[in-house]
């Protein structure tokens, strides 16, 4: 705690050069004004933490890319705020939530950082969300897949800013269901954001008339993916479902491929895929891949110049976390600008009121459970002919409404939601 001793006015000049003593309302006044600029100025500047996996398996689609693109949105909104200096640090995860946890308590206590942003890990997210809401600050998920930080453990200070697993697996198996490829199998990475994309998943494909017939759960960070697709081989199911991210993604894929998966006449679909994950794989093991996603570089002209300056500084096309990064930082500079202070509760009432419309997320808005309702796509990995270069990867096949993509407020199950 600092105590700042401050002089307070002892009178008030009158007419004529003489003095009267001041009166309790100035007092009140003078003391009012003293703790509003401290509320805007308690440790003299504005400090934002990204914390994500840095070096592991989700480094790709977050890692250093986010922090690149939490300073550029700094930088656009000129670096500073409410006077005061915009500070970016970033810490790793390592996708463990007690050291998730311990880092953020330690920015919040310690070193006075007003936001969180990205966390790109389910597990992690649930438990800085938790001490957001004890310390009073706003943490701000990107790619975060469980539908329970916005459900039912959301907080008054927390928001989602790019998918979650409801609205990822629903589209997705909505769409391919409709297409005639209604029997499944699901090779699952096991924690909380696989379990959530496998359960979403399973309610979207029984609801069209689909059925699941079988599946496997794997380790996160899994590098032999032969016994799970030996097994989804046998199935005999008309589409294969990768219910994991990142590297563990990338491997299956690739496996898969080797595997012939395609040529025997199974489909193979994703719930989560990154660019970085295309460039990776390459096109020749990628394509054909179907999944929805938030962000596509290429989408429209304000995307593509946007992601050019970040490409300058990466020296790769962004993913939609990097985007999601940017987007949420800039409107929550926006908000303390809009609020006059950095105080949580103010701010998150300017970032639900003020829309968001960017190159992100056009048209967005931000709801009383956090959840930021933005058009999601459907998309496919082109093929290696269809490429005119390095990172034309993606085609978009449909767009899908974020009223449609995302559960309803109602459904949702937030607390906040019922007051």
């Amino acid at each position: 705690m600092r105590i700042v001793l401050v002089k307070l006015p002892a009178c008030q000049h009158a007419q004529g050069g003489n003095t009267i003593p001041a009166t309790r309302r100035d007092l009140l006044l003078a003391l009012a004004a003293l703790l509003a600029g401290a509320a805007r100025a308690a440790d003299g500047v504005i400090k934002i933490g990204v914390l994500n996996d840095q070096t592991g398996i989700y480094a790709g689609f977050g890692g250093a890319g986010s922090v690149v693109a939490a300073r550029m949105a700094v930088e656009d909104m000129g670096g500073t705020a409410l006077g005061k200096p915009i500070d970016v640090v970033f810490g790793d995860h390592q996708n463990k939530a007690d050291i998730g946890g311990a880092i953020v308590r330690r920015w919040f206590d310690v070193d006075h950082v007003d936001m969180i942003v990205d966390l790109s890990n389910s597990a992690v997210a649930l438990a800085v969300e938790a001490v957001a809401k004890e310390r009073k600050r706003i943490a701000i998920a990107g790619a975060v897949g469980t539908p329970d930080f916005t459900g039912k453990d959301c907080t008054p200070t927390e928001a989602s800013w790019l998918h979650d697993s409801y609205a990822l697996s629903t589209s997705l198996a909505r769409a391919e269901v409709a297409k005639g490829l209604d029997t499944w199998f699901f090779i699952t990475v096991d924690y909380s954001f696989g379990h959530s994309l496998e359960a979403d998943a399973r309610r979207a494909i029984e609801a069209a008339g689909g059925k699941v017939v079988g599946g496997v759960r794997h380790p996160l960070s899994t590098a032999d993916f032969s016994s799970y697709l030996v097994q989804a081989r046998a199935s005999g199911a008309k589409v294969v479902a990768l219910a994991n991210a990142g590297g563990d993604m990338t491997t299956a894929t690739k496996q898969a491929s080797e595997f012939g998966l395609a040529a025997g006449g199974q489909t193979l679909v994703s719930f989560l895929v990154f660019i970085t994950d295309l460039h990776s794989l390459g096109l020749q093991a990628a394509q054909g891949l179907t999944f929805v996603t938030g962000f596509d570089w290429n989408r429209d002209e304000a995307s593509r110049q946007w992601s050019k300056r970040f490409f300058a500084r990466h020296t790769t096309m962004p993913t939609a976390n990097h985007a999601a990064v940017y987007s949420a930082t800039r409107h929550y500079l926006r908000a303390v600008a809009a609020a006059g202070t950095d105080a949580a509760p103010a701010v998150m009432e300017k970032m639900r009121e003020l829309p968001v419309d960017d190159f992100f997320a056009p048209g967005a808005r931000l709801r009383i459970d956090g959840r930021l309702v933005h058009d999601l796509y459907l998309a496919q990995a082109k093929k290696p002919e269809e490429s005119t270069g390095p990172w034309d990867y993606v085609k978009i096949i449909g767009t899908i409404p974020g009223d449609l993509a995302f559960r309803s407020l109602a459904d949702g199950g937030c607390p906040l939601a019922q007051k």
